[in-house]
């Protein structure tokens, strides 16, 4: 079922987002912008656990996550420690989420249009997968630009 190619997927391309976080040789430089590069790998960070937070643990998991998109962009300095444990959360809710989620329910509608038009389920689930994807070659790009 394709719900077990995305649970393999996401975790995946999540432990990578880890391995990434854990490279950087200066901490600090998780944090750091430059000239056309406005979001720092920490933010994109932050901004991808609140991504798969909301639109799968608590759309379809219903977690209780609630989500505040402009302080994933807004906080900096967050140790990378306490970055590892929100993606390793992820890993798990995402694990679960998916595990539980019907060959039925990947058919229907997402509950809501968040791409501005309606979309089953399962077509959003592979669109997050790809906005992860995307985030994540960013960091790796920014980890090997700026982590001098």
């Amino acid at each position: 079922m394709i719900t077990n190619n995305l649970q393999s997927l996401f975790s995946r391309d999540l432990n990578k987002l880890k391995t990434e976080i854990e490279s950087y040789q200066h901490e600090e430089n998780i944090w750091k912008t430059d000239k056309d590069i406005s979001n720092s790998a920490g933010n994109l960070c932050l901004h991808l656990v609140g991504n798969l937070n909301h639109y799968i643990g608590m759309t379809l998991g219903n977690s209780g996550y609630i989500r505040n998109r402009e302080i994933e962009f807004a906080l900096k300095d967050i140790p990378s420690l306490k970055l590892i444990q929100q993606i390793d959360k992820t890993i798990e809710m995402v694990s679960l989420t998916l595990e539980n989620l019907s060959a039925e329910k990947l058919q229907k509608e997402y509950p809501s249009e968040p791409l501005g038009y309606p979309m089953t389920t399962e077509y959003f689930l592979i669109h997050l997968f790809g906005h992860l994807s995307y985030h994540l070659g960013q960091i790796n790009y920014h980890r090997r630009l700026l982590d001098l």
